[in-house]
């Protein structure tokens, strides 16, 4: 039986066309895939993307273990909060999967893996990682919510305290910073500006619907994948 993330509820309350994509009940559109897709590139759609996998990796050696474990190489990664997009490959040099890295510290690298290859990403990684010591942390308690389009940044940011709001001003493309119970990025995949935001799952209904408020268009699957083709 396919999983449903902390979302569903507000999906089915949008009106979305449910699908199964790799093993979850995600939506396909909320009735106008064209509607979305303008929407993101005109002015903001959000994007549930829980069905993503965040993993936190901790240990002294953690830049040594991505060294060993990525295709693109973390050691361009020295200032908090930067992000990096990777293959990690296997043995062979082939690639089990893409994934987003973020550095905080020496000792503390965040994941982002792909729904499709959660399993074996997550064999893959403890396989390698225990020869360094690294400790993994899979944060399945974590919701995320991509925010994309030319007022993306803008409408979500009525969402934030103050703190929040001064954590992300100025913050440049493809970094991350952890601000209250909020992990805010300036990552995607549209070719607009935006957030990708992680936050407790207890909270990511109420946070959806405050979006929705903001005016901010649910948008599903189909209009992702126009908008990261046309992007490309």
């Amino acid at each position: 039986m396919a999983q449903q993330t902390p979302l569903y509820e507000q999906h089915t309350l949008c009106g979305a066309r449910m699908v199964d994509f790799h093993g979850w009940m995600m939506p396909l559109h909320y009735g106008s895939q064209i509607d979305e897709h303008h929407a993101v590139r005109t002015d903001a759609g959000m994007f549930d993307v829980s069905h993503m996998t965040i993993v936190d990796l901790r240990g002294s050696r953690t830049r040594e273990f991505l060294r060993y474990l990525l295709a693109n190489d973390v050691a361009k990664l020295t200032k908090s909060g930067k992000a990096l997009y990777s293959g990690m490959l296997n043995a062979s040099g082939g690639v089990i999967d893409d994934l987003i890295v973020y550095y905080f510290t020496e000792d503390f690298f965040r994941l982002v893996v792909n729904s499709a290859t959660r399993e074996k990403d997550l064999s893959w990684i403890t396989q390698h990682a225990e020869p360094f010591g690294i400790e993994i942390t899979v944060r399945d308690d974590l919701s995320m919510i991509a925010v994309q389009g030319p007022n993306a940044q803008a409408k979500a940011a009525t969402l934030f305290n103050d703190a929040q709001r001064q954590a992300v001003e100025g913050m440049k493309p493809f970094f991350g910073v952890q601000a209250g119970d909020l992990f805010i990025a300036t990552t995607g995949y549209t070719g607009e500006a935006g957030y990708e935001i992680a936050l407790p799952n207890e909270k990511a209904a109420d946070f959806w619907r405050a979006l929705v408020e903001a005016g901010v268009k649910p948008c599903g699957l189909g209009a992702r994948d126009t908008l990261r083709l046309e992007a490309a």
